[in-house]
C-alpha cells in the first residue's frame, strides 16, 4: 500500500509552527495543563497515583464507560479509544473495505475519509457539498448513489471545510436511507457539539445497527496534544479492528486514558467558554463578509469553527496563502487542499484578538 501525500496535512506542516496568526485551522483555541486541572479539579496526587503500565486494547474501563455516556448510547462494549480520530478512521476503514468495494462520501471532504479506501483499491462516489445549494446535501442523489457493490457511506457533520450540517429531520432521513440499503455509515463528528443554530445531533448508533461513529477531543475540547480519538460501533467490528492495532499502536497511555475520562466527565465545562468565543468570532467574520463584499463571499457555516468563502479574482488561492504566511504569518488553507482551489478555509475558533487581524490583514492583501 501507498499512499499519496495529503495536501492539507503538506500545507500544515509548512505553516502551522511558524505562523504567528492562526485563521485556517478547524478547532477551538487550545487548553493547557494547567487550565484542564483548573477547570476539573484534578489535583497533583491524583496524576501522581497513575502507574503508567499498559492499558487494554480497546481503552480502560473508566474511559470507555465516560466516553459511552457523553457521546454514545451508553453502552461501554461499544467504546474503542485511539489515537485521535484519525487512528480510529483508519482502523475501521481498513478493516470494513476489501478491493473492489465502492464507498459514497461527501465532496469536499477531510482527506483519510476518502484515501484509505482508494489505497485499498475501493471506488470512491462522490456525494457532493454545493455551494450554489447552500451547502445543504442532496438526499435524492444519495439515494442514486448508493448500488450493490456499496459498503458505507462516509459523512462528517458538521462538516470541514464548508461548515454545513444537517437539521434533524435531515438527520433522521440519512440514518433511515442507509440502514433501508443495508450499509454502513461511517459518521465522523468531531465537530458535533459546534453548533450555532440548534442542538448537536443524536448520535446514528441509536437507530441504526451498522452504524459506526468517530469523535476526538481535538477540534471543539481545545486538546490536539492529547491525541484522543474514540470509535462507537457494533463490538464485533470493534474486535476485528484489533488484528491491525496490535501491528501499530497497541492502546492509549493509561495517562492519557486518565484525562480523557475527566474531560469526558465534565465535557461541557470546557465546550461552554470555547463555543461562546467561536460564536462572537463568528459575528465578527460575519461583518467582514459584508464590508469586504467586493472580494469575498461565503455560505454561513452552521457548525463547526470554519468556513469556505470564496475569493473574488482568484481562481486558485495557493499563491496568496503562500503570500499571508510568508509575508505576514497569517495561516489560511487554500481551497486547493479540498479540491476547490477558489475557496479558503478560514477558521474563526481561536483567539479572538488574532482572529480579527488576521482578518484585517486578509482584506489589506485583498484590496492591493
Amino acid at each position: 500500500m501507498r499512499y499519496e501525500s495529503a495536501a492539507l496535512e503538506e500545507w500544515m506542516r509548512l505553516y502551522y509552527f511558524s505562523a504567528e496568526i492562526d485563521i485556517g485551522s478547524s478547532g477551538v483555541e487550545d487548553y493547557s495543563l494547567a487550565d484542564l486541572r483548573r477547570l476539573l479539579g484534578i489535583e497533583p496526587e491524583e496524576l501522581d497515583a497513575i502507574t503508567l503500565r499498559d492499558s487494554t486494547s480497546l481503552g480502560g474501563a473508566e474511559v470507555r464507560a465516560a466516553v459511552a455516556d457523553r457521546w454514545g448510547t451508553g453502552d461501554p462494549e461499544r467504546v474503542m479509544v485511539t489515537h485521535g480520530a484519525s487512528e480510529a478512521i483508519y482502523l475501521v476503514l481498513s478493516t470494513l473495505l476489501d478491493p473492489g468495494d465502492e464507498i459514497v462520501a461527501l465532496e469536499p471532504s477531510y482527506h483519510s475519509l476518502t484515501s484509505v479506501a482508494q489505497t485499498l483499491g475501493c471506488a470512491v462516489r462522490g456525494w457532493p457539498l454545493r455551494a450554489e445549494d447552500g451547502y445543504v446535501p442532496d438526499m435524492g442523489l444519495l439515494r442514486q448513489l448508493i448500488n450493490d457493490r456499496t459498503k458505507a457511506v462516509v459523512v462528517n457533520f458538521p462538516h470541514n471545510p464548508t461548515g454545513a450540517t444537517l437539521a434533524p429531520a435531515q438527520r433522521d432521513e440519512l440514518v433511515a436511507v442507509t440502514a433501508d440499503a443495508g450499509v454502513h455509515l461511517v459518521w465522523d463528528q468531531a465537530f458535533r457539539e459546534l453548533t450555532h443554530d440548534g442542538e448537536p445531533l443524536r448520535d446514528p448508533g441509536h437507530d441504526h445497527p451498522r452504524a459506526i461513529s468517530i469523535g476526538t477531543l481535538s477540534k471543539g475540547y481545545g486538546l490536539p496534544g492529547l491525541r484522543v480519538g474514540w470509535c462507537l460501533a457494533d463490538p464485533d467490528l470493534l474486535g476485528r479492528t484489533l488484528h491491525l492495532r496490535d501491528r501499530m499502536t497497541l492502546h492509549l497511555s493509561p495517562l492519557v486514558e486518565f484525562l480523557a475520562t475527566r474531560v469526558a466527565r465534565g465535557a461541557d465545562l470546557l465546550l461552554a467558554g470555547r463555543l461562546a468565543q467561536a460564536r462572537r468570532n463568528l459575528e465578527v467574520l460575519r461583518q467582514w463578509m459584508r464590508d469586504n463584499a467586493d472580494v469575498a463571499d461565503m455560505v454561513e457555516p452552521r457548525g463547526g469553527v470554519c468556513a469556505f468563502p470564496r475569493l473574488r479574482g482568484h481562481e486558485d488561492t495557493t499563491e496568496l496563502c503562500h503570500r499571508l504566511a510568508r509575508e505576514h504569518q497569517v495561516l489560511l488553507v487554500p481551497g486547493a487542499c479540498f479540491g476547490d482551489p477558489a475557496r479558503v478555509r478560514l477558521g474563526f475558533g481561536g483567539p479572538a484578538e488574532p482572529f480579527a487581524r488576521g482578518l484585517d490583514l486578509l482584506g489589506k492583501v485583498l484590496h492591493v
